[in-house]
């Protein structure tokens, strides 16, 4: 096994078609192997590399209330009258810490997404 360090643009997309041809390895085989060592390779490069950004907090939470089929009456128990909900979703008011915990709790909504500072032009 011939593996190493992704270090270029060229060792990324080299890997890449090696895991493509390796992509049907039966597991515990030194081809299945050799595919989980190179996927961890690729996923560290692409974490240093393509870092993702967290979305907007108020995107993240319109975007799970359109997976959920919320509506803004739904949040009440994690935001707070009708009227709060409204401000928050239209940017005019930030989340609290007890918002964030329960939004958190209630739709997975990742912590870090929901302390991120609002950003107005996403709306």
């Amino acid at each position: 096994m011939d593996i190493k360090p992704i270090k270029t643009n060229a060792d990324y997309r080299a890997t890449l078609k090696e895991i493509e041809a390796l992509m049907m390895a039966v597991p515990d085989t030194p081809e299945g192997e050799k595919l989980d060592i190179l996927v961890t390779l690729i996923e560290t490069y692409e974490r240093k590399h393509f870092p993702l950004d967290l979305p907007d907090p108020v995107a993240a939470i319109k975007f799970e209330m359109e997976q959920k089929g919320l509506t803004a009456k739904d949040l009440e128990p994690m935001i707070g009258k009708r009227n709060r909900v409204y401000e928050i979703l239209n940017h005019k008011r930030s989340l609290t810490l007890k918002m964030i915990w329960r939004l958190h709790q209630e739709l997975n909504i990742p912590a870090e997404s929901l302390i991120k500072p609002s950003n107005p032009a996403h709306a």
